[in-house]
C-alpha cells in the first residue's frame, strides 16, 4: 500500500476530527455537539452529495454502462442481506439475524461522502451516476431484512398454531423508501439532474460544493464522539459480531472489485462502488428497524456499524480498497 496514499486519507482534515471527536469522549472531555445540530449536518451532507450527484449525471446522461452499474448495485443490496441472514442465524435469533443483515446490505452515505471528498483530495475523477448508485442500494436491504423477520415471526406462530397478522407490505414499502434520508438523497438527486444543465445548478454551487469539506469535518467530529462512546458496548456483541463487522465488508468490498471490474469502471467509480459493496448503513437501516423490527437488539446492530465497521473503514478501508482498485483495475 502506498504510504502516501495513506497519509492523505489519515490527514486530511475530516478524518483527524473524527480521531478528534474519539480522543475527546476516551479522555473524558465534555466535548459535544447541541442535539439539533447532527441532524441539521447529515440532512446538509446528503442534500448536498445528492444534489451534486444529480448535475453530474446530467452531464454524463444514462448511458448502458450506468444502466448497468445501477443496476448491479440493486442486486448486490438485495444478495448481501440474504447471504449474510443465513450466517447470523447460526448464531442469533431471526429478529437480530435480519437487523445485521439489514444493516450490511445496506450502505452508508457519510462512508461514501468520506470516499469521495478522498476522491477529490487525490484529484481522481468520477462519475455522478454513483450517487444514485448510493440512493438506490439503501432501501432494498431494508425490504428483505423485514421480510427476513417477518417469514420467521410467521413460522413460529405457525408452529405454536397460533394467529399472526399478514405482513403490511405497505408499511414495509412506506419504511424502506419513504425514510427521510432516503426520500431527501433521491429527490436531491432529481433536482440536481433536473437543473445540471441550467444556470440554477451554479447558484447553488457556493452552498453545495465550498461549505461542503468544513461540514462534513464537524459531522464526522461528532460521529467520533458517538463511536467512542458505543465501543464499552463491543463487549455485548462477542468474538463472532466482532469478527463478522470487519471480515463482511472486506468480502463484500472484494465482491465489489470483481463486479467494477466485470462493468469495467474507471479507477474512481470502481473506489467508490466498492466502498457502498463495503459500508454498513447506522443511520437509514436502524430508525427502520425499530419500527418495523422491534424486537431486535439495537446495541448490536448499531454499535457493530457504527463502533467497528464505519471507523474501519474511513481510516484502513479507504486507502487499502484504493490499492485493490489501483492494483486490480488501474490508475
Amino acid at each position: 500500500m502506498n504510504v502516501d496514499q495513506l497519509l492523505t486519507n489519515f490527514l486530511s482534515p475530516p478524518i483527524l476530527f473524527f480521531l478528534l471527536g474519539m480522543v475527546a469522549t476516551l479522555v473524558r472531555s465534555d466535548l459535544e455537539l447541541p442535539a439539533p445540530l447532527p441532524k441539521i449536518l447529515s440532512l446538509y451532507l446528503l442534500l448536498a452529495i445528492g444534489f451534486r450527484g444529480g448535475v453530474e449525471l446530467a452531464h454524463s446522461g444514462l448511458t448502458a454502462q450506468v444502466a448497468a452499474t445501477l443496476g448491479v448495485a440493486v442486486l448486490a443490496a438485495v444478495a448481501v442481506p440474504v447471504y449474510t441472514y443465513f450466517i447470523l442465524r447460526l448464531r442469533l435469533d431471526p429478529a437480530n439475524a435480519a437487523a445485521i443483515a439489514a444493516t450490511y446490505g445496506s450502505i452508508s452515505a457519510v462512508t461514501f461522502i468520506t470516499a469521495t471528498a478522498f476522491l477529490d483530495a487525490t484529484r481522481v475523477a468520477y462519475s455522478g451516476h454513483m450517487v444514485a448508485a448510493m440512493a438506490l442500494m439503501e432501501s432494498p436491504a431494508i425490504v428483505v431484512g423485514v421480510v427476513f423477520a417477518r417469514l420467521a415471526a410467521k413460522r413460529a406462530a405457525a408452529a405454536a398454531a397460533g394467529e399472526v397478522e399478514p405482513i403490511d407490505w405497505g408499511h414495509i414499502g412506506r419504511d424502506a423508501f419513504l425514510n427521510g434520508s432516503v426520500f431527501l438523497l433521491v429527490g436531491s438527486l432529481l433536482v440536481g439532474a433536473a437543473t445540471g444543465n441550467r444556470v440554477g445548478s451554479a447558484a447553488l454551487a457556493p452552498f453545495t460544493n465550498q461549505m461542503f469539506t468544513g461540514v462534513l469535518a464537524l459531522f464526522l467530529l461528532d460521529m467520533g464522539i458517538i463511536a467512542a462512546r458505543r465501543l464499552g458496548d463491543l463487549r455485548r456483541a462477542g468474538i463472532f459480531l466482532g469478527a463478522f463487522a470487519i471480515l463482511v465488508p472486506l468480502l463484500n468490498a472484494a465482491l465489489g472489485l470483481l463486479a467494477a471490474r466485470l462493468l469495467g469502471l474507471g479507477h474512481g467509480d470502481a473506489l467508490l462502488f466498492v466502498i457502498l459493496c463495503a459500508s454498513a448503513s447506522y443511520i437509514a437501516v436502524p430508525a427502520a428497524m425499530r419500527l418495523a423490527v422491534p424486537e431486535a437488539n439495537p446495541s448490536l446492530y448499531v454499535t457493530m456499524a457504527l463502533a467497528l465497521t464505519f471507523p474501519f473503514n474511513i481510516l484502513v478501508g479507504i486507502p487499502l480498497y484504493e490499492a485493490a482498485v489501483l492494483a486490480f483495475i488501474g490508475p
